[in-house]
């Protein structure tokens, strides 16, 4: 209960910045699910019109991914695909991103990872290119539901994944959430954002709830001094221990 009444910052990675407005008091609990329902099954249309799909890709310090993509696109063009996608869609820490857009497009990337010093490239099990304009069938559904839900100012910061800035109020919410869709999760430079400190100032705790501890794995790669103050809560364990 202390850490829950000390809180000072949240956010989430993707849909789970619906979670971290949930519990700064932005959204009410029903109506976040509601439209994390909608999101996804609109993201899940507009992913099977087009084959797409997500490539992790670590990359040593001389890779260029604007270029790769680039490329990867012209590559597209010369096969006859029209307006071909393949973009950052995931900043996740220094040397590591995610590229998503046409399957081609990451197939190219792929079978090309040593030109472009990637040293590792990684097609992820998801069904279609997030946070990139091939969800953009998806962007009414969302900002109609997010019309009809009531939403308050954050009682504490939340950053947006869109811009790595902290939400100033509830319009600025509806509106980045609805970005968000169509638009690369910054989430290095959100990691920068909640943690920039003056020199000799503490880290604050930090605290990943749920299933996975991948998001502290992205905060060590990120800051390794906020990092030796986080801790994994699995949302599952307390149940276990019920049961």
């Amino acid at each position: 209960p202390q850490v829950v009444e000390r809180c000072v910052a949240a956010a989430g990675y993707s849909v789970g910045e619906f979670a971290a407005l949930v519990f700064a008091g932005a959204l009410g609990f029903a109506e976040a699910l509601y439209a994390v329902k909608v999101r996804a099954e609109a993201m899940q249309k507009a992913s099977e019109a087009v084959p797409s799909g997500m490539l992790s890709v670590v990359g040593r310090r001389e890779a260029n991914y604007k270029f790769a993509c680039l490329e990867a696109r012209k590559h597209c063009e010369s096969l006859g695909i029209e307006n071909p996608v393949c973009t950052v869609s995931n900043y996740l820490f220094p040397d590591s991103r995610v590229i998503a857009g046409h399957l081609q497009a990451l197939e190219f990337l792929q079978e090309n990872a040593r030109k472009y010093y990637f040293k590792r490239a990684k097609m992820l099990p998801v069904s279609g290119a997030f946070h990139t304009r091939l969800m953009e069938p998806a962007v009414e559904p969302l900002a109609e539901v997010l019309k009809s839900i009531e939403i308050q100012k954050p009682l504490l910061c939340v950053y947006s994944n869109v811009d790595g800035k902290k939400y100033m109020h509830s319009k600025h919410i509806q509106k980045l959430l609805v970005k968000q869709v169509v638009s690369p999760v910054l989430w290095e430079q959100t990691m920068h954002s909640v943690y920039e400190r003056k020199q000799g100032t503490e880290f604050p705790y930090t605290y990943e709830v749920g299933p996975g501890n991948q998001l502290g794995a992205i905060l060590k790669q990120c800051n390794l001094k906020a990092w030796k103050q986080y801790k994994h809560v699995d949302a599952l364990e307390d149940e276990e221990e019920a049961e």
